[in-house]
């Protein structure tokens, strides 16, 4: 049969076969029944609270003290699994423990008996390595080792350790006294003394203030000089520099004046005197066709006027003649009156026919749109033509005053 164990377990199976017995910790393990035993041991970290009551100490005071360690029985190592196995096999969990806790009591007592009270009360770290170092080495060979020891509290019946407190804590409060007032003089000393450095720091720096004011005058006064002095040189430089601007400006003036009256001979001979005899030959050609131009325009001007006498002979005869033929009507228009008149709107009413119907005789298209009754197509037109005729004698009456419809004059015969 397979028998399985966890982590913090360990088992030995022993008889047939099994010489030495076969130590597994957490794992697997075959086993034959009848012929094979198999048995379990607990891996598992113990507690164990370490109390030693009423111990003497090296000067003879006793005291209690009780400890707190944490012991497991090592499965990792052969050896000591098999001295556990050895000595804690068949035993439980409470029954190990207590076999712990009663060595590391033992081992506890035994050191505490080697030191005094205050080495303990006042160096619990090096009693609890003692105890660990001292219990690690016998709990060894059992197989257990030690995995952590802490010292958890020091006490006694006979005030012993309140009145190493009092002697304490009285002088801590000497200590205190002594330090506060050593603090307050030192307080005092270190004030007077920085309110005397002070004192000096503001003199000194009223000193520095001065002499950098002074420097400060010298340096502005220095650089005033220097400043001066050397607009006093730009002066100077600037005064020569105009000397010789002006005398540079002199001598290209003259050479100017030179080129000038150089240039001005080389345009008298060059430009001036050509210019002037082509001026003189296109003043004397101006002139010539000037002449012409007056005598062309003074002959225009007499065919103008000549034919402007015919003209105005012909109109004045036309006017003469237009006129007797007028003062002939006028007198005819005397005799007949509205005869005459009669006579001249009849002679018109044919031209006025014919501007009415003269935009129907230029138009290429007419659409014509009927209510429904009437004439319709080209009578419509004509109709309306005629209608428009024979409104022309109301229209003549309202103008003129003569109506054509109530005259009754038999018109004469014209004669070619």
């Amino acid at each position: 049969m397979f028998f399985t164990c966890g982590p913090n377990e360990a088992m030995v199976v022993s008889g047939f076969c099994r010489s030495p017995p076969v130590m597994v910790a957490g794992g697997r393990v075959f086993v034959l029944p009848c012929i094979q035993q198999i048995q379990r041991i607990s891996l598992n970290t113990l507690t164990l609270n370490v109390k030693s009551e009423k111990v003497y100490t090296r000067h003879g005071v006793p005291i209690s003290v009780t400890g707190i360690a944490q012991v497991k029985i090592q499965g990792q190592n052969k050896e000591m699994l098999a001295a556990a196995c050895q000595m804690f096999l068949g035993k439980t969990e409470a029954e190990i423990a207590h076999i712990a806790l009663e060595t590391l009591e033992g081992h506890q007592r035994a050191i505490m008996a080697h030191m005094t009270v205050e080495e303990i009360y006042k160096d619990r770290q090096k009693f609890s390595e003692q105890v660990f170092k001292v219990a690690s080495s016998d709990l060894v060979n059992m197989g257990i080792s030690v995995v952590s020891y802490t010292l958890k509290d020091i006490h006694d019946d006979q005030d012993y350790l309140h009145s190493l407190g009092k002697a304490r804590t009285a002088q801590v409060q000497k200590d205190a006294r002594i330090g506060e007032a050593e603090a307050k003089r030192d307080a005092g000393i270190r004030e007077a003394k920085a309110k005397q450095e002070k004192v000096s720091a503001q003199y000194l720096s009223e000193i520095e203030m001065a002499k950098a004011q002074r420097d400060y005058e010298l340096k502005k006064a220095a650089d005033l000089a220097y400043q001066l002095q050397v607009a006093k040189t730009k002066q100077q430089i600037e005064e020569q520099r105009v000397q010789v601007q002006v005398v540079e400006r002199a001598q290209q003036v003259a050479v100017q004046e030179q080129e000038i009256a150089r240039r001005e001979k080389e345009l008298e001979a060059r430009v001036r005197k050509p210019a002037e005899a082509e001026r003189y030959k296109l003043e004397r050609l101006a002139e010539a066709e000037k002449s012409q131009l007056i005598m062309q325009a003074e002959a225009e001007a007499e065919s103008v006027r000549m034919r402007g006498e015919a003209e105005a002979f012909a109109i004045g005869a036309r006017a003469r003649a237009e006129a007797e033929q007028m003062a002939k009507k006028a007198e005819a228009f005397q005799l007949y009156q509205e005869a005459a008149q009669l006579d001249m709107l009849l002679e018109k009413l044919p031209q006025v026919a014919e501007e009415i119907s003269g935009p129907l005789t230029s138009a290429n298209k007419i659409t014509l749109v009927s209510s429904g009754g009437g004439a319709m197509g080209a009578a419509k037109v004509t109709g309306e033509v005629l209608d428009i005729l024979s409104r022309l004698p109301e229209s003549v009456e309202r103008l003129t005053g003569v109506s054509i419809s109530q005259v009754r004059v038999s018109r004469p015969l014209r004669t070619a």
